[in-house]
C-alpha cells in the first residue's frame, strides 16, 4: 500500500492510538478511547487496570448501533472545532468516584457502570438529538443540550415522568444555552457551555445570543438541491455574540413536578469591558460550599481577569488580573486549585517577562522553562508541561509539590525515555494525566514512530511502585526511517529541520527544495518526534529536500518571539522562512535554490501564497491549502489579537492581505479549498482567484466539494498528496523517486 493511501485511511496514523484518559481517585483504574485497530474509526471506550495491566472493552459503538453519518448539526460543529475526524465514541465523562461513564452516539446517550460485574452499556431515554452529555459529580444524573435547551435526566428510573426535565430553554430565535459559540470553541479552546457544581446541586450555563452576528451562508455546489447552511460568523471588526453566564439549580424530579423549571441566577460582570468568556469552572470555598470561578477577557485581549462568584446571589469578586501591552495568552489548564485551596495560575514574571506557573503568589516553575500549560492538579501537587530553554522541539513534564516546595521533571523508567541521544529526561514530546498518584504519560520520540503510553503508579515517589504500558494499535508507516537534521538558524535562532530522501547520497547532485511551514501562532512543526516528519519524508522520497522552519509567531521559543508578529502577520514570518532557507543552503551543499517550492495549509497556506507573491526571487512554485487571503474575513478573537480591528488598523490589514499582490504573481500557484469550510470560508480562495483572473495571472484552483477546513475522506486526502507532488514536480523539475 502506498504511503498516501495508508496515511489517509489511518487519519495520519492517529487511529488506534489510546487517548482521552481518566484516572480513578485511588489511581488503580484508567479509562481511555481507542479503536480496535489502526484503521477502525469506530472508537471504543476501554478500561485498564494499573495493578494487573489488563485491558477490557467497556463500550463498542458497533454493538450499540452507532451511525456517524447521522450526527446532530451541533455535534458536527463541535467536532469540527476540535478537529475530531474520528467516529464512534469521541468523548465521555466520568463521575468523581469513578463509578460511571457517560457518552453519546448519534445523538443518543449511554452510560456504563465502571464498578461491579454488570458493565453493559445502557441507553438513557433522552430527548434526541442530545449533545455533549456530562455526568454529575455524584454519578446519578446527566446534563445535556437539546435544541439549544439544557436538560437533566436521572440515571435511576423510578417511574417519574419528570425523570428527563428542562432546566432552561432558548428565549430568542438566535439564543442557545449550554453550547460554545464559534470563537470560544475555535480560538479559546472552550468547546463546552455548562459545568456541574462540585455538589451536583447546580449548573453554571453559558447563554449565547448571536442575533447581532454576521449571518453568512455555506453551501456545497455538489448538492444543488440542498439549501446553503446559515453560519453566524463574527468576522474581524464586526459584532461578536453576546455571551452571558448564569447558575441554574438542578431540582429533583419530585421538586421539578411541584415547581416547574427553576429560576436562574445571572452572573454579572462588566461585559462591555470584558466580553470574552474563555474559562468557567468551580472550586470549593473555605466553608465547604461551591464557588463559581471564571475568566473574562477584553476584546483587544490585553486584559484577562479571573473572577469568583457566589452561585446563590451572583455576587462577583475579582481574584486576579493579567495585563499586557500586546496581548494576554489564554493558557491551558488554569485556573485550578490545590486541595488546600490555593490558586494555580500561569502569569508573566516581572523579572525576565517569561511565563511562570504560580501556586498562590509563589512561582513554582523555575528559570529556563518555557511553560506551555498546567496538565493536572492532584491534591497539592501540580503537573505542568513546558520546554527546556533553547530546546523548543522538546516538551517535558514537571511535577511541583507545594507541600515539599519541590519542582522536578517527571523522568520515565529506564528504557522508556530515550530520545535523540538526550539523557537528561527531557527528550521528545510528553503529555500526561495525574490522579491518585498515578501518572499516564504519552511519549513521542525520534527513536520510534508513533506514541508510547506508560501508566506509572506511585508517580510522585522517588521509587516508582510499578508501571505498565497501554498498547497503541496504530499502523506502522510504510516509509523509510526519517532522515532529518534539526538546528537553530541564523541570529534569530529559528528552529529548523531538513528532511532528505533516504536514497540520497552526497555528490548525486543538488535537490529541489520544498519549504513546508505552518509558520503561524499556536503551532510548531519542528518537534523532536519521528511522527512529526512522516509526510515530509514521503515528499522527500519523491526527490525533494524538505525544509521546515518555525519562524517568529510560533510557540516554543519565548514570548518576545511569539509577539513579534503583532500588527504584522506577513513580513516577519516570510522573512524567517527566507532566512532559514539561506542558512540551510550555507550548511548543506545539496540544496538547489533555483528550484524552491513551498506548500502549507491554513496559516501555512497563507504563507505559501504570500511567499510566491512577494518573494518570487526565492520561491518558484506554491501550493496553498485553505489560505486566509483577506484577514477581514477571519474571526474576531484570532485576527484582532494580532492585527487589531480593521477600523483602527486599516493599513495593517491592507499590508497583510494578499489581494493587492495578485497582479504580482509570476510563479505557478495552486489553490486548494474545501467548499463548506466554516473556519476559513471558501470566499478567501474565490476572491484571490478572481483578482488573479482580473490581472491575467494564470493559476490553478482545486475546489473540494463536501470538505470542511481539512479533508477527512481517505480518497480525497490521498489524492491531495498525489496532486500536490505532481504539481511541484512539474514546476520544479523534481523527478528522482525510488
Amino acid at each position: 500500500m502506498s504511503f498516501p493511501r495508508q496515511q489517509a485511511r489511518t487519519q495520519r496514523f492517529t487511529i488506534g492510538v489510546p487517548r482521552a484518559f481518566q484516572i480513578s481517585p485511588d489511581g488503580e483504574r484508567v479509562t481511555f478511547l481507542r479503536g480496535r485497530s489502526g484503521t477502525d474509526k469506530a472508537t471504543c471506550l476501554w478500561s485498564y487496570s494499573a495493578g494487573t495491566g489488563t485491558e477490557s472493552v467497556l463500550a463498542d459503538p458497533k454493538e450499540l448501533g452507532a451511525d456517524d453519518e447521522n450526527l446532530p448539526p451541533e455535534e458536527r460543529a463541535r467536532r469540527e472545532r476540535m478537529r475530531e475526524h474520528g467516529g464512534g465514541i469521541v468523548s465521555y465523562t466520568v463521575d468523581d468516584a469513578f463509578t460511571r461513564a457517560v457518552f453519546t452516539l448519534s445523538g443518543r446517550v449511554f452510560y456504563v457502570d465502571l464498578v461491579g460485574d454488570d458493565n453493559a452499556p445502557r441507553e438513557l431515554p433522552v430527548a434526541s438529538p442530545a449533545v455533549d452529555p456530562r455526568i454529575d459529580p455524584a454519578g446519578g444524573r446527566v446534563a445535556y443540550v437539546h435544541k439549544g435547551a439544557v436538560r437533566v435526566i436521572d440515571i435511576a428510573d423510578d417511574g417519574d415522568e419528570n425523570r428527563d426535565r428542562v432546566l432552561v430553554e432558548p428565549d430568542g430565535e438566535d439564543v442557545t444555552w449550554g453550547l460554545a459559540d464559534l470563537v470560544s470553541a475555535e480560538e479559546m479552546n472552550r468547546v463546552r457551555g455548562f459545568w456541574w457544581a462540585p455538589d451536583g446541586r447546580s449548573l453554571a450555563v453559558s447563554r449565547v445570543d448571536e442575533s447581532e452576528v454576521n449571518r453568512w451562508f455555506v453551501g456545497d455546489p455538489n448538492q444543488p438541491g440542498q439549501e446553503p447552511q446559515p453560519l453566524r460568523y463574527p468576522a474581524a471588526g464586526t459584532a461578536n455574540p453576546d455571551v452571558r453566564l448564569a447558575v441554574l439549580p438542578v431540582p429533583s424530579a419530585t421538586a421539578y413536578r411541584r415547581g416547574g423549571k427553576p429560576g436562574t441566577t445571572p452572573i454579572e460582570w462588566d461585559r462591555e469591558a470584558l466580553p470574552y468568556l474563555p474559562t468557567v469552572g468551580w472550586t470549593t470555598g473555605p466553608d465547604g460550599n461551591p464557588v463559581l470561578v471564571f475568566t473574562a477577557q477584553s476584546r483587544d485581549q490585553r486584559t484577562l481577569t479571573l473572577f469568583s462568584a457566589d452561585p446563590a446571589t451572583g455576587l462577583v469578586s475579582e481574584i486576579r488580573t493579567e495585563s499586557d501591552g500586546v496581548w494576554v495568552e489564554i493558557m491551558p489548564g488554569v485556573p485550578d486549585f490545590t486541595a488546600s485551596g490555593e490558586l494555580v495560575w500561569i502569569g508573566r514574571d516581572g523579572g525576565d517577562g517569561e511565563r511562570r506557573v504560580y501556586v498562590g503568589d509563589r512561582a513554582v516553575s523555575g528559570d529556563g522553562v518555557y511553560v506551555r500549560g498546567v496538565v493536572d492538579v492532584d491534591g497539592d501537587r501540580v503537573l505542568f508541561s513546558g520546554s527546556p530553554a533553547g530546546r523548543p522541539g522538546d516538551v517535558s513534564l514537571w511535577l511541583a509539590d507545594t507541600r515539599l516546595g519541590t519542582c522536578a521533571p517527571m523522568e520515565l523508567p529506564d528504557g522508556f525515555g530515550e530520545s535523540g541521544g538526550s539523557d537528561d529526561g527531557h527528550g521528545g514530546l510528553r503529555a500526561g494525566r495525574l490522579r491518585g498518584d498515578t501518572l499516564v504519560v504519552q511519549h513521542r520520540s525520534m527513536d520510534f514512530t508513533g506514541v508510547r503510553t506508560l501508566v506509572v503508579r506511585g508517580a510522585g515517589t522517588e521509587t516508582r511502585r510499578s508501571h505498565g504500558e497501554v498498547e497503541s494499535l496504530a499502523e506502522t508507516p510504510e516509509l523509510p526511517d526519517v532522515r532529518v537534521t534539526t538546528w537553530l538558524s541564523g541570529e534569530r535562532e529559528i528552529p529548523t529541520a531538513l528532511v532528505l530522501p533516504s536514497w540520497y547520497r552526497e555528490g548525486e547532485g543538488p535537490l529541489p527544495v520544498l519549504v513546508a511551514p505552518y509558520g503561524g501562532p499556536h503551532a510548531q512543526r519542528v518537534l523532536n518526534a519521528r511522527g512529526a516528519f512522516l509526510s515530509s519524508q514521503w515528499f522527500a522520497e519523491q526527490g525533494f529536500a524538505v525544509l521546515i522552519a518555525d519562524g517568529r509567531g510560533t510557540p516554543g521559543v519565548g514570548l518576545d518571539y511569539e509577539q513579534a508578529v503583532h500588527h504584522d502577520l506577513a513580513e516577519p514570518v516570510l522573512e524567517d522562512q527566507v532566512a532559514a532557507l539561506e542558512d540551510a543552503a550555507g550548511r548543506f551543499d545539496c540544496l538547489d535554490l533555483t528550484r524552491v517550492g513551498i506548500h502549507g495549509w491554513s496559516f501555512g497556506g497563507y504563507l505559501a501564497a504570500l511567499a510566491v507573491l512577494r518573494r518570487p526571487d526565492a520561491f518558484h512554485a506554491a501550493v496553498a491549502g485553505a489560505p486566509v487571503v483577506d484577514w477581514t474575513l477571519y474571526d474576531t478573537h484570532y485576527t484582532e489579537r494580532y492585527l487589531g480591528t480593521p477600523q483602527e488598523q486599516a493599513q495593517v490589514y491592507a499590508d497583510t492581505s494578499l489581494m493587492a499582490d495578485a497582479a504580482k504573481l509570476e510563479r505557478p500557484l495552486m489553490l486548494i479549498h474545501g467548499l463548506i469550510d466554516d473556519n476559513v470560508v471558501f470566499a478567501h480562495t474565490q476572491r484571490l482567484s478572481e483578482a488573479l483572473l482580473a490581472a491575467g495571472r494564470p493559476h490553478t484552483v482545486l475546489p473540494l466539494a463536501g470538505v470542511t477546513h481539512s479533508p477527512s475522506d481517505p480518497v480525497t486526502a490521498e489524492n491531495l498528496l498525489l496532486l500536490q507532488v505532481d504539481f511541484l514536480k512539474e514546476n520544479l523539475g523534481a523527478g528522482h523517486h525510488r
